[in-house]
């Protein structure tokens, strides 16, 4: 019997709460004493959801569907956010329902899509108080699409290499008196250093890979974000050759501020896709200031904006999909998805960046 199968769907329950949910993975370290008591002083019980499972979460979205709840809080990082976004919104088109708005709660290491709505980790509380009085807004968010799964953003290569690494250090330092190294530019730094560069050192060369653009017109940008050459058609080579790095993004961040993807928003109904070929790990341990503030450039980063383009590597390399680690891959889609999600913006206003036909 498949998982599917085994879920008994609960009837709609009208229910007089908070009138919003909020799903928390129970396992989580952050989500301690501490943090459940001051959530609880704000959401109805009813309202407030703990995980400690697969099926724990998959029965949890079938009654976040059921109820029909307008906003649902994630609480946990990028990985968390992707993982309740993709079940709920599975559920809600088998039962041709209407989509809850997300909102964000920043206790996660990973925050990319909680910074950009100004959810910040110690404000879980604020946050939810300032939903609560109408103090907050809303915006739209893009995602895309990888391995059948929505994200904001997903990478082969190094950018997964190093994220891994990064997580690898965070758990060998998390119980130690040097846990605040790990976090931000020195956790990433130190990873780099430890693992990344070492692993550079003793592989292969760099894999072949291949990217057709599969969608609408696509365009190779310069290193402001401009359009350089001509519109790349369907069908097109987009690159041929060595390539380190092939990731796609809707969001500027990967969270602590790093800036991977300068030009995400920049188009509108695009994503970003950059692709590192010979680019040498030492570049960007040696420049990460640059690469934090998105001010990177080198010849070998290319970036793109396209709507869905087909990758191909000569050999299985790392794959990472919303922050979280998902194996190895030779061939992998990166598309945009067919709805944008709808989220809480707690963020102060600020002007909207300059999107382009």
């Amino acid at each position: 019997m498949t998982i599917q199968a085994a879920i008994r769907y609960p009837r709609a329950e009208p229910h007089s709460g908070s009138g919003y949910a909020v799903l928390l993975n129970a396992n989580a370290k952050l989500v301690n004493a501490r943090v459940r008591k001051a959530l609880e002083r704000v959401v109805a019980p009813e309202d407030l959801f703990f995980s400690k499972s697969e099926m724990d979460a998959l029965a949890i979205a079938d009654t976040v569907v059921s109820r029909g709840y307008e906003t649902v809080f994630t609480g946990g990082g990028d990985g968390t956010f992707v993982g309740w976004v993709n079940r709920i919104l599975d559920r809600v088109a088998l039962r041709s329902a209407r989509a809850p708005r997300f909102g964000l709660l920043a206790l996660g290491t990973g925050n990319a899509v909680a910074e950009m709505v100004g959810s910040r980790p110690d404000g879980h509380f604020a946050n939810l108080v300032a939903f609560a009085n109408g103090r907050s807004g809303l915006r739209s968010l893009n995602l895309l699409t990888c391995g059948g799964r929505r994200t904001p953003f997903a990478g082969v290569g190094i950018d997964a290499a190093v994220l891994n690494d990064y997580r690898w250090l965070q758990g060998c330092l998390a119980d130690t008196g040097l846990g605040k190294f790990a976090s931000g530019i020195p956790g990433y730094a130190l990873s780099i250093a430890l693992r990344s560069v070492p692993r550079h050192l003793l592989a292969r060369r760099p894999c072949y890979c291949e990217i057709v653009n599969v969608g609408r017109p696509a365009f190779r940008l310069d290193a402001r974000g401009h359009q350089a050459g001509p519109a790349i058609g369907t069908g097109e080579l987009l690159y041929a050759g060595p390539c380190r790095m092939a990731a796609a993004s809707t969001v500027p961040y990967y969270g602590f501020g790093l800036k991977v993807f300068p030009f995400a928003e920049r188009r509108r109904g695009m994503l970003q896709l950059r692709v590192a070929t010979h680019l040498p790990v030492a570049s960007l341990l040696f420049n990460l200031p640059l690469v934090w503030s998105g001010e990177f450039s080198h010849p070998h980063l290319l970036d793109f904006h396209v709507e869905r383009v087909s990758v191909r590597f000569e050999r299985p390399m790392p794959l990472q999909v919303g922050g979280d680690a998902e194996g190895w891959r030779d061939e992998v889609a990166f598309a945009l998805a067919p709805e944008p999600v709808e989220l809480v913006d707690f963020s102060e206003p600020r002007p909207r960046p300059t999107l382009l036909n």
